[in-house]
This record gives structure tokens, sequence and C-alpha cells, in this order.
């Protein structure tokens, strides 16, 4: 690999940590903040700071664009890129329209945003991405001709952008996830030759490295859906463009899980703890999150649960669930 790569990378992640303060600041004067919830005191961070996040990858993206034209004279992979860029710019501006909205109006339903997402599939759509031959177990290879592109794509966006935001809240959370899962799959497109998504991963990698460092514990901006919409739809793009779409829904199993607890509660109960001066408790007398349930796994161990707890124990079982994919896909990965 040529060393001017890692210029993208770096472009991506000094573009966040300029801008972002900058972002934050403003956002405070402007009163566009919301409450930290899991903290006793529930003092008012500002919002939508995810929205620098997004930009810093897509300068690095556009980066990456720029070397390619000009140093190595290639437009390989050109409309992949900008077809992919297209996505997230309209996640994007999704993500950040729910959250002007959220504090007067709840923010979008869940038709429109669903609908949205549908809409902002379309770039993926007309190219054609991916492959129609899908592996069906029991089954075999099976193509799906037109209605992988008309209906497993969007499928794909609409289920990445809704299932990622649902394990969200707690400082650090969002990012932390995101610099885990796009890392692994990073490494998958670099085993199954594909090092144009997986520098595609490395720039959001990089970026999101940036936000967290104001997004950790105790938590300076919060990413907003402008954030957690992109992550979710960018898993479900990279692997919808690199064929992995089975190892990417077997490494998602933690939203998955989160996904019926919350339909457990009905959609209505929220993942935020209790907070006490004794650290974290539980809100409600069941579990309808992972949240919860780590909190409920550390109060056998720990007399207090803080936030940085949860948070850890979660990066812990997503880093998990990461390596048993690499065991069970092995021979679709190392290739």
């Amino acid at each position: 690999m040529d060393l001017i790569l890692i210029l993208p990378l770096i472009v991506s992640f000094v573009s966040v940590i300029v801008f972002l303060p900058t972002w934050i600041k403003k956002m405070n004067i402007i009163g566009f903040t919301d409450k930290d919830m899991n903290k006793l005191k529930k003092p008012k961070i500002s919002k939508s700071g995810g929205f620098i996040a997004i930009m810093g990858f897509l300068v690095g993206l556009f980066t990456y664009i720029a070397i390619n034209t000009f140093y190595f004279k290639t437009n390989n992979s050109m409309i992949l890129m900008l077809s992919l860029a297209s996505v997230i710019l309209l996640l994007t501006i999704i993500g950040f329209i729910d959250d002007l909205f959220e504090k007067k109006r709840g923010g979008l339903t869940r038709r429109i945003r669903i609908l949205l997402f549908i809409f902002a599939a379309i770039p993926l759509i007309i190219i054609n991405a991916g492959q129609s031959n899908v592996s069906i177990p029991f089954i075999g290879m099976v193509n799906l001709g037109l209605f992988y592109p008309l209906l497993i794509i969007p499928l794909g966006i609409v289920f990445g952008s809704s299932v990622y935001n649902s394990l969200a809240g707690y400082n650090g959370l969002e990012a932390g996830q995101g610099i885990i899962i796009l890392s692994s799959f990073a490494l998958i497109c670099y085993f199954i030759g594909e090092p144009v998504l997986s520098l595609i991963c490395l720039c959001m990698v990089f970026s999101l490295i940036g936000f967290y460092i104001f997004n950790k514990y105790p938590a300076k901006t919060f990413p907003g859906n402008s954030l957690t919409f992109v992550i979710g739809g960018l898993v479900a793009g990279i692997s919808i463009l690199g064929n992995f779409e089975r190892i990417a829904l077997f490494i998602f199993i933690p939203y998955i899980i989160e996904m019926f607890l919350k339909i457990r509660g009905r959609l209505k109960m929220q993942s935020f703890a209790k907070p006490t001066k004794k650290g974290l408790e539980m809100p409600y007398k069941k579990i309808y999150g992972l949240e919860h349930l780590a909190i409920k796994i550390l109060k056998k161990f720990k007399k207090e649960v803080n936030e940085k707890d949860v948070v850890c124990l979660i990066f812990g079982f997503q880093v998990l669930i990461i390596l048993i994919a690499f065991l069970v896909f092995k021979g679709n990965i190392f290739i």
C-alpha cells in the first residue's frame, strides 16, 4: 500500500478535532443542547456533534478520490465511492432534520423515517450495487436478479440506519461501537480483496476517533441521529458492496438483541439508567435494552456502577461477537 493513502485518514481525524470544538461552542450559545440523562444533575450538552464527524469522513473520502484522480491517475471505483458518499449525505440530512425537530415535535415519525431511508438508498440502487447471487441456508446460491437492488438494498439501509440508532444514549457508546464495527469491516474488506472499501471504513474510523475524544465520558457533545443513521447506513452499504451481508448481520447481533428488547417494551421504554449518588440503577423492573442488562450484570460484581462501566461492557460484548464471527466465517473472510 502506498503511504500517501494514509493522508485521507489523517485528514478525516484532523478535520474533526479542529472544527468540533467550535461546533460545541456555537451549539451551546444558541441553546441547541440536550440533557445528559445518565448524570444526576442532568447537565445540558451540545447536540448533533456527529455532523462534524460525518463532514470529516467525507473530506477524507474526497481526499482519497483526489489522490486516485491526480496521483494514481485512475477512475477505478469512482462511481461506487460517489454513490456511497451520496447515501451518507442523504442520511446526514435526514438525521439532522430529525435532531432539529426532536425537542419540539418528537422528531420524524417512524413511517417518514423509513420512507426517507429508502430514498437515501437510491444512489446504491441505481448503480446496481453488490451481487444478486445470494447464499440461502439449506437452499444454496440463488440469483435474486432485480429483487436484489429493488428490495435487498433499501431493506439493508433501512435496517442498518434504524437498528443502529437503538443502542445509544450513553457517553461514547455510539461512536465507540462505530469504531469497533467499522474496524472489523476494514479488516474483512482487506482480506476479501476490497481495499477501496477497507479505506472507506478506515476514513470513518479515524473520523469517529476524533469525535470520540469529545464524546467519551464526560461528554462535551452528543452524536445525534445525524451520526447514528449514517453509521448504520454505512455498515449496510459496505456489507452490500463487499458482498458479506451474512457476516455483517452476525456482527450486528447486539443490535438485533437490542431491537427485540425494545419491542418487548413496545418501543416506549428508554435505554437510560436511573442515576443516583451511588451510581446507576435499573430504571425499570424488567430489561428493555442491553444497557439495562449491562447494569444488572455489573451490579453482581460492583456496588457502584457508572456510565463508563456500562459502555465498556457493551464494547466487550461487541468485540466478542466480532471474534466469533471471524471464526464462524473464516472460510469466507480469509480467501
